[in-house]
């Protein structure tokens, strides 16, 4: 998101200016959509993995900058604190060997980061939550030194207008306040995209929201932050709460929040770039000089850079994107709704997951989103979020009789999103040995009711069990997930409990 940003202010007049280019660049995209102007389909994916920083003790290191600097590629950036990196790995067409590709790819620059970081006693740690973090580590002041960060975190703090209230209510209970989004930058993700033609966008779209429940059931991992247990993917309530603009007055109004799973099935990609107009305030009304309708008029493509920079600030699960390559424009799906983490392999599973369950339900003849109600989707993804592999789903009922049922998430995965996604995957023209591995770890996790969160809870809960205070426990946790993580074996593999003794704290 507006990686060219530059601090500084807004008048009066700026938010009216930066609404009508936002106007042009929606009539912009209209324009293209019509014209079919997009680039036709070539299967590409792309992800982004956000990480974090800690030293040997488990505890958060906010060395971001020093670390990016010995890093010295464009692969790894920064992200909002500066305990938090991000990995950027280039695009790759869905076919062959992909996904043991990519998870070479990984493994290996993650393993250089590990040894840069290294240098500063500082290690790489991919996972939802980290749960050595303090409400002192998310502070203003622990935001990362970028012109960007600092100027979103004064714009949703103006609009907002009093603290950010943060209460959770899973295991135990977390109720606290913050005067800046910094909480946000606990959340750390896995960020899966898939270019789609215009024609193709809505089903996509509508069949990675109605898979969104169960990507979450088999692949949470953040179920404590500030020192409390919560839900087993405590990341969608946090990142709501930390940059929700609205007071509680226009929460009671029915005001939508910038972080949401949405209200409805669409029927264009322009649905949702068209609502982001009609329902958000601009957080950075900055314009270019660009006059989009002049470019498509003179057969240019327009950046639309206006409509790219205020998408960039609503924070969807999945997230429609506008993008040029080689002066071409494109459509992309970007789903934000997994943690980062366990491990490369747990990664590239629910990678794999994603892409085949995703086409396959987006070829169905009878589309699921035209049996399931958005608003139980929605309500899916929230029992997911709280319950984790444990959840139960309202899910369309199989057969003549229609209606729904409810279904355990595990059922759910093994009976029909499995065969669904390998049957995806053969689509995608995925090497069977890829789609074979991957894929059976999903299945494991699932006949194993295993994942990264119930581990952290487990092993969390066996530490306190031998007497370790609870900070203790924490910490102790996480340097063996650290541990286990470089290891790589996937999650649903690894012993529970620390390995030894540890002092006590």
């Amino acid at each position: 998101m507006g990686e060219k940003v530059v601090a500084g202010r807004f008048d009066l007049s700026d938010r009216q200016h930066y609404r009508g280019k936002l106007r042009q660049c929606l009539a912009g995209l209209e324009r293209l959509l019509e014209e079919k102007r997009f680039d036709r389909p070539k299967n590409l994916m792309g992800l982004e993995i956000e990480l974090n920083l800690t030293g040997a003790d488990g505890m958060p290191k906010m060395l971001n900058a020093q670390v990016l600097e010995r890093i010295a590629s464009r692969d790894f950036q920064t992200e909002l604190a500066m305990f938090n990196l991000e990995v950027n790995i280039a695009p790759h067409p869905l076919g062959g060997r992909v996904f043991d590709r990519l998870a070479e790819e990984i493994r290996t620059s993650l393993a250089y980061a590990d040894r840069k970081a290294g240098e500063l006693d500082a290690g790489i740690v991919m996972i939802g939550i980290l749960p050595t973090l303090d409400r002192d580590d998310l502070v203003s002041s622990n935001l990362s030194d970028v012109d960007r960060y600092t100027l979103l975190n004064d714009q949703i703090v103006a609009a907002r207008g009093e603290d950010f209230t943060l209460d959770i209510d899973g295991v135990e209970r977390l109720s606290c306040t913050s005067k800046s989004i910094a909480p946000e930058a606990a959340c750390t993700s896995v960020q899966l995209h898939l270019q789609v033609t215009p024609g193709r966008f809505a089903d996509v779209w509508n069949a990675a929201q109605a898979v969104t429940a169960a990507q979450i059931a088999v692949g949470a991992n953040s179920p404590f932050l500030f020192g409390k247990e919560l839900w087993c993917e405590s990341r969608p309530p946090l990142f709501q709460q930390s940059t929700d603009t609205r007071p509680p007055e226009l929460q009671a109004q029915g005001v939508r929040p910038r972080t949401w799973f949405g209200e409805r099935w669409i029927s264009s990609a322009y649905d949702l770039f068209e609502e982001n107009l009609r329902y958000y305030p601009a957080l950075l009304p900055i314009c270019d000089d660009e006059d989009p309708l002049k470019v498509l008029d003179e057969g240019g493509v327009p950046s639309l850079a206006e409509l790219v920079l205020h998408n960039g600030t609503v924070y969807r699960w999945n997230r429609p994107v506008y993008g040029i390559a080689d002066g071409v424009p494109h459509l992309r799906v970007e789903n934000r709704v997994l943690p980062a983490g366990p491990t490369v392999t747990d990664v590239i599973a629910n990678a794999a997951f994603y892409y085949g369950v995703v086409r396959a339900l987006a070829e169905e003849s009878r589309p699921v989103w035209t049996r399931l109600p958005f608003e139980s989707a929605a309500a899916n993804f929230d029992a997911a979020c709280k319950h984790g592999i444990d959840a139960r789903f309202d899910w369309p009922r199989r057969g003549r009789l229609g209606g729904l049922t409810q279904v355990d998430a595990v059922t759910l995965v093994r009976d029909e999103l499995l065969p669904l996604a390998e049957a995806g995957l053969d689509g995608w023209g995925v090497d069977p040995a890829d789609r074979d591995f991957y894929l059976g770890v999903i299945d494991e996790r699932c006949r194993r009711r295993a994942n990264g969160a119930t581990w952290q809870s487990a092993t969390f809960h066996r530490a306190l069990e031998k007497g370790l205070s609870r900070d203790a426990a924490f910490a102790a946790l996480t340097r063996r997930y650290r541990e286990l993580m470089h290891v790589g074996e996937p999650v649903h593999t690894w012993p529970v409990g620390l390995p030894e003794p540890v002092p006590l704290g």
